[in-house]
């Protein structure tokens, strides 16, 4: 009984004589903007969880506040890809920032019909949105931006079925319909296309 009381006692003194000190909290991590290529690679690698038919037919960065998408880098981008074995397609998020509406990382949306007709290979994709942005930079996105710096930039990829094309959208304003200027670039071959205003 008495060897009993000993070891349950050094038990209670040993677990209780931790250290007082807590370890300091994680600092938050910097938010991290990607290019839409590289943002786009990580998107894919989850569709293709979902389907492993999955090919892409759209990607869109969405400007922030503390990310205005200049440089042809966003904090958030979002992926549309299609499967035709399950006639349905699938947005995923990727969040280079933690947030409410966001966590950091892939996060799939929801799944929806489709139907084929505009979805791309991946090998089309060969100008990221950098490039594309630099692009749009001399056909007019310098002279909005020097007018007025706060202008947000966003992009959009899409495939092109009148001309057969990977098409980057670079954007300035906030939406494609009240846009300052949108200027198409190849996404393939990093070439001008046109300005759409």
């Amino acid at each position: 009984m008495k060897r009993l009381a000993l070891v349950l006692l050094s038990l209670a003194v040993a677990s209780g004589c931790t250290s007082g000190s807590n370890p300091p909290p994680e600092k938050p991590k910097p938010a991290e903007p990607l290019t839409g290529r590289s943002a786009f690679q990580q998107l894919f690698i989850s569709a293709r969880g979902w389907a492993p038919d999955a090919r892409p037919y759209q990607l869109q960065s969405q400007a922030r506040p503390d990310s205005k998408g200049k440089d042809g880098k966003a904090l958030l981008w979002r992926g549309a890809f299609a499967s035709a074995a399950q006639s349905s397609s699938r947005s995923y998020v990727w969040s280079g920032v933690e947030s409410q509406d966001t966590p950091r990382g892939v996060t799939p949306g929801t799944q929806d019909s489709y139907m084929p007709g505009n979805s791309f290979e991946m090998a089309f994709l060969k100008v990221d949105s950098d490039q594309a942005f630099d692009v749009a930079q001399k056909h007019g996105g310098e002279k909005i931006l020097q007018e007025n710096p706060d202008t947000p930039v966003s992009y959009f990829l899409d495939w092109n079925r009148s001309e057969n094309n990977l098409v980057w959208h670079v954007i300035y304003g906030n939406g494609r319909n009240d846009a300052k200027l949108v200027a198409d670039v190849d996404a393939s071959t990093g070439l001008f296309l046109r300005k759409e205003k």
